[in-house]
């Protein structure tokens, strides 16, 4: 470093400090208007800056994190909110009880062989009361389950997730024996028309963080989960990333899932969303 001298440099509207070896090449230099030091040999970085230490403004204060606003509160939980107290299915079961046929159409539609919605319906209340028997199995490895997730303008989740690997929001689809091909954003049951499964789990999972996280004074990771139910051969294209698929007895690939969650802000996750005022705006 005694081989180093600096130099002052001024030309063409320039204001340089240069650092030189005794042979007058230069090491380095320090541009004095805006603060940026250039090294020109490597080798003589070290000595360089040593020299041109005294000379380089004052590093800038870190600009201080931003704040997130103020978790809006909920009211006092009540049993009528409680969307714990839902089980598999619960959406289906009230539009069969309010909707559904009455014994004689019942018959007449069995004697005519004829479906209807309400088919589709019991169909896919068997389908979320298989999974949500396979959801609640994790319980014993520190997860939460919620059923029937009620949303604006009469729809809702099958099921949520809530665990040490986060949140999963899960679509049941019941298929019986049938062959499904899931690709990036369509699935086709049997080869028909394809269906816009994956890109609806997808866009509730997102409706899902927004209201986590808006209750939540910290990052909640939710993903989009597709379970089928009853379907005798399941095909993923391999670039489908974004969205797990599983049949039902798959679904216990998410147990073992960890760090996502603290215990703590499991049951902060889980508070909010078993509350039924908190998906009033999803």
């Amino acid at each position: 470093m005694s081989d180093l001298k600096i130099a002052v440099w001024k030309r063409f509207g320039h204001d340089r400090l240069y650092v030189n070896l005794s042979n007058g090449v230069a090491v380095a230099f320090l541009d004095r208007v805006t603060g940026q030091v250039t090294i020109l040999r490597e080798e003589h970085r070290d000595g360089a800056m040593s020299l041109l230490a005294p000379y380089l403004p004052p590093p800038r204060p870190e600009p201080p994190p931003p704040q997130r606003p103020a978790a809006p509160l909920l009211p006092p939980l009540s049993a009528q909110d409680d969307l714990a107290l839902n089980r598999p299915g619960a959406a289906l079961r009230t539009k069969l009880a309010a909707e559904g046929p009455g014994p004689m159409e019942r018959a007449v539609a069995w004697l005519l062989r004829r479906n209807s919605e309400w088919d589709s319906w019991r169909k896919g209340l068997a389908g979320e009361r298989r999974v949500g028997s396979e959801l609640q199995r994790l319980s014993n490895r520190g997860w939460r389950v919620l059923h029937s997730v009620p949303l604006p303008r009469d729809v809702d989740i099958d099921h949520l997730l809530i665990g040490p690997g986060g949140v999963f929001s899960v679509n049941t689809k019941h298929h019986r024996n049938a062959k499904v091909w899931i690709g990036d954003d369509s699935v086709k049951v049997n080869h028909g028309s394809p269906q816009p499964y994956a890109r609806k789990s997808r866009a509730e999972a997102q409706r899902v963080q927004k209201v986590l996280g808006r209750h939540c004074d910290f990052e909640v990771p939710v993903e989009p989960v597709l379970v089928f139910v009853g379907v005798s051969e399941l095909k993923r294209v391999a670039t489908l990333l974004d969205v797990r698929v599983y049949r039902e007895r798959e679904i216990a690939a998410l147990g073992p899932l960890v760090g996502a969650l603290t215990t703590e802000q499991i049951e902060r996750v889980y508070a909010v969303a078993r509350h039924r005022k908190a998906w009033t705006q999803a």
